[in-house]
């Protein structure tokens, strides 16, 4: 044990990477603060509201990752809950919160607009990080379970009103074709990776070490601190994020739209203890979206088009493989490290932390990149990076399973090979995420790109949802630490090598569907057709940190 300066940590490692994360938190809050308050109407060549919205997201993504660290445990060690039940209720939860921005994005293009619908997000994410804190005793048969459900379910609904909004919000600042856009989105981003680094690190290191409520009650803090932000900084927006038509909203339809999102907060509180019928909605529902889009597509568009959807379409599926895997992070993945990684005795909920340090760190590598072989013209092309992106994602468990096997099943896994993990995963995000976000983008016909965002989303949804059922697989509760070790290795080894075979697959077919996407014919859209979120992208939780120039040479 070592002494610090108020707090005690189990290793050297674990109190510098606190203290490393409280200094980096404070001083984004520090240099936040100043820049939305100086005198000037843009800092750095760029208006005020991008730092405003920077600042909000960063504290929104700061709560939402030092709750997700914790999770699980929470989950298995509070609760009670057997733990492949455990993972199945994490990844029905994680589903839920890429569902909820399809309709919270919906409401906010049709009715409220963006920032209002931003706003209602925030408040719902504050109520329902602070009711985190209520922990009761434990146990399933403690009635302040129920206020747990809430809390989750008012989690899902305020980020599908915020996720889906802020970001549009960024892109609203700015002219359709302002070459600022995209080191805009760069900046923005920033501000995910760091509230979702420091929150692991420091929410985990509390929850972990002084008590749940100590790290879900710092999470609602910082979700708070945004709100207030957001709220305080409203001049900073220009206007932008307003009703498109305010009349819709007039006569209290407007708090008929906040009551229909508490209905939707009543809904996910239900749906969230019936996992089952969240994985039947997605089957179902996910289904009738598909066969929707592909009716639409061939019955409604013209040729060059249609095969652009079918494109999107292949894109979206193999979308779903990779997250099914790469969300592991949270749930199987961080009950391993906590179980069988010699850690170095740091809590196993800081380590939740790396992805985002690896994005911050590698995101301009992998810009500069793709820029680089653009400009040889050997850039690989979207289906490719896929592809790429699959087999990594692949050879991150199995790169795992052999450090964890040549150590011995019977010892400590050594850490380094869950940093390697985690780096495979990153750059398998970092060719998949960004560049998806882009393509829907580019290949969606202007009147249904909205629908084909959905669409990802819902393959976001379906995927996480799948992971549950995955890190439900490596449940060895029972059968002894070794037996259960061997248990996740072997999950692991099965879903790696079937990922690389289903990436080198994309790899193989990526030159047909890239000659699906017609990148020749792909033109810009008019600035006086400028739509709401048309050329924006929702911000997921794991979202990469760039946005890659739309070109049609790509």
């Amino acid at each position: 044990m070592i002494e610090g300066l108020f707090f005690t940590f189990d290793s050297m490692f674990e109190m510098w990477a606190f203290w490393i994360a409280v200094i980096a938190l404070a001083a984004f809050l520090i240099g936040g603060s100043v820049l939305v308050t100086r005198p000037q109407a843009e800092v750095l060549g760029h208006p005020k509201g991008l730092f405003l919205l920077f600042m909000a997201e960063m504290w929104e993504r700061f709560s939402y990752y030092g709750m997700r660290a914790l999770l699980i445990f929470y989950l298995i060690q509070h609760w009670m809950f057997a733990e492949d039940k455990a993972y199945v209720i994490y990844g029905a939860y994680t589903a839920l919160v890429y569902i909820a921005p399809v309709v919270g994005g919906y409401l906010a293009d049709q009715y409220i607009g963006q920032r209002k619908a931003v706003l209602f997000g925030a408040v719902l994410l504050t109520f329902g990080h602070f009711f985190m804190a209520f922990e009761g005793s434990g146990g399933q048969a403690d009635p302040m379970i129920n206020v747990f459900w809430l809390a989750l379910a008012l989690i899902i609904v305020g980020s599908g009103f915020l996720k889906a909004n802020i970001s549009v919000i960024v892109g609203q600042l700015y002219p359709r074709t302002d070459v600022r856009r995209d080191p805009a989105y760069t900046i923005f981003y920033m501000g995910i990776n760091v509230g979702a680094a420091t929150a692991s690190i420091i929410c985990g290191y509390l929850g972990q070490t002084y008590g749940w409520e100590y790290g879900f009650g710092l999470a609602g803090i910082g979700m708070l601190i945004g709100l207030i932000f957001f709220v305080l900084g409203k001049p900073l927006l220009l206007g932008q994020g307003e009703p498109k038509d305010p009349a819709k909203i007039k006569g209290g339809k407007e708090f008929a739209i906040y009551g229909a999102g508490l209905a939707m907060v009543a809904l996910c509180w239900a749906a969230i203890q019936y996992q089952e019928l969240v994985g039947t909605v997605l089957g179902v529902f996910g289904g009738g979206l598909v066969a929707y889009v592909l009716f639409t597509a061939v019955t409604k568009l013209a040729p060059e088009e249609r095969d652009r959807i079918f494109a999107a379409m292949f894109l979206i599926l193999t979308s779903i493989v990779f997250w099914a895997l790469f969300e592991q992070a949270g749930s199987s993945l961080n009950v391993f490290t906590d179980r069988h990684v010699d850690t170095q005795g740091v809590n196993a909920s800081m380590f939740q932390s790396i992805n985002a340090i690896y994005i911050v760190l590698l995101a301009p590598f992998f810009a500069m990149l793709w820029q680089g072989l653009a400009r040889k013209g050997a850039e690989p092309s979207t289906p490719m990076k896929f592809g790429l992106a699959v087999i990594q994602v692949g050879l991150g468990f199995l790169v795992l399973v052999w450090g964890a096997e040549s150590a011995g099943i019977n010892v400590p896994t050594p850490v380094i090979f869950i940093f390697l993990i985690y780096l495979l995963h990153t750059t398998g995000e970092l060719c998949l995420s960004p560049v998806g976000l882009s393509a829907m983008n580019r290949l969606s016909p202007a009147h249904m790109a909205s629908l084909i965002m959905g669409t990802w989303f819902f393959a976001s949804a379906t995927g996480n949802f799948a992971a549950g059922l995955i890190a439900a697989a490596t449940g060895g509760e029972g059968v002894g630490e070794e037996a259960g070790k061997q248990v996740v290795l072997d999950v692991y080894s099965t879903v790696g090598w079937y990922a690389v075979g289903i990436g080198v697959a994309v790899m193989v077919l990526s030159p047909l569907i890239k000659k699906l996407m017609h990148l020749d014919t792909i033109k810009d859209d008019s600035i006086d057709d400028d739509l709401e979120g048309q050329s924006e992208f929702p911000a997921e939780p794991q979202a990469a940190g760039i946005h890659p120039a739309t070109r049609n040479d790509a």
